[in-house]
């Protein structure tokens, strides 16, 4: 006597193509959400850009940060740039390095950039490793002394945080 085997499902009878589209899928979703990441990124830089606006005219901040790093670490660039092109150039270079901070926010594990505390940490970490790593590194001007104006860009990255970890697409930045 002999034994038939069930036939096999639809689902058991996946093609290649389908298997590749099935391994693909994750992929992309990760770089769909490391874009909208880096847009929102972007979007916080602009932000604190405009914060800055206010604070530098009222005189909380003597000389905003991006400034400061872009005349140190690219002295010769910063000066080819006719005058009243610096702030442009300032501004661009300030926005793609937030673009790349909302990036590697997307990239976090879900448990941790959905919760709503995770934004604000995120923009005070930043604040914190430029206060602590990256201004000693560079060997910026320490002019910057006063309590007040270090409190008025932790709020500045404290906005750049709150606006990176906010998602506009919810239930598609969770996955």
């Amino acid at each position: 006597m002999t034994q038939t085997l069930p036939r096999p499902t639809s689902r058991a009878r996946s093609t290649i193509p389908e298997l590749q589209e099935r391994a693909e899928k994750p992929r992309r979703e990760r770089r769909r959400r490391v874009l909208r990441g880096a847009a929102r990124g972007a979007v916080a830089a602009m932000a604190m850009s405009g914060m800055r606006q206010l604070t530098t005219a009222l005189g909380l901040v003597a000389q905003v940060p991006p400034e400061l790093v872009l005349k140190k670490t690219a002295p010769r660039t910063f000066r080819r740039v006719p005058v009243e092109r610096g702030p442009a150039l300032v501004e661009t270079v300030h926005w793609a390095y937030g673009a790349a901070g909302g990036a590697v926010f997307a990239l976090l594990p879900r448990a941790i950039r959905t919760r709503a505390w995770a934004g604000p940490l995120y923009g005070t970490l930043f604040w914190a490793g430029f206060e602590t790593v990256l201004a000693p590194a560079l060997d910026l001007p320490r002019h910057r002394n006063t309590t007040l104006e270090r409190a008025t860009l932790l709020v500045d990255h404290l906005l750049y945080g709150t606006v990176v970890g906010a998602a506009l697409w919810p239930e598609r930045d969770r996955r």
